[in-house]
């Protein structure tokens, strides 16, 4: 139960902080960073599922909501909230057995590199498709998914790097 309420809270900081400070980051029009999606990467695989993609979709419409943009957050998190566990099974290896002793910390940088790569850049290209609804600007919305791509995870690997004892 412990760890629910810490992943709640690591949620709702991140929430805040993509809102008020991530929200009004914005380099040569297509670099915009994305950090709350690394809510999804760290929340447990043992807990409560419908627990997860509830969180996951609240947390999508809480950006949504401040950001005035319609869902689309909402729909991308959800989204990759789903589809983690197949990755997960996918890069790691792991098994259901294996849910409850699981946590990405642990894994090899190479294997968390991969994990985190795609799933990111799914949230992005789904996220900026939604936003532009068009294939008119298709490469917009390659070039918007290429760049906030790598500058989310240059941001979560940076925060990883500073925030993340070594044990």
């Amino acid at each position: 139960m412990n760890s629910i309420i810490y992943y709640t809270f690591i949620g709702v900081l991140l929430a805040f902080l993509q809102v008020f400070v991530f929200n009004n980051i914005l380099f040569f029009e297509y670099i915009n960073p994305f950090l709350y999606i690394v809510f999804v990467f760290l929340f447990p695989v043992r807990e409560l599922r419908f627990y997860f993609l509830l969180m996951a979709f609240l947390l999508g419409l809480f950006i949504d909501v401040f950001s005035d943009s319609g869902g689309i957050h909402a729909f991308s998190t959800l989204t990759i909230a789903y589809i983690r566990l197949f990755f997960i099974k996918l890069y790691f290896r792991k098994t259901p057995v294996d849910y409850p002793f699981f946590r990405l910390q642990k894994e090899p940088f190479g294997k968390i590199f991969n994990f985190t790569v795609t799933l990111t850049v799914i949230h992005h290209f789904i996220l900026f498709s939604l936003d532009n609804f068009s294939f008119q600007n298709f490469s917009s919305v390659l070039l918007n998914t290429l760049y906030s791509s790598i500058f989310t995870l240059l941001l979560f690997f940076l925060g990883g790097f500073i925030f993340i004892k070594k044990q």
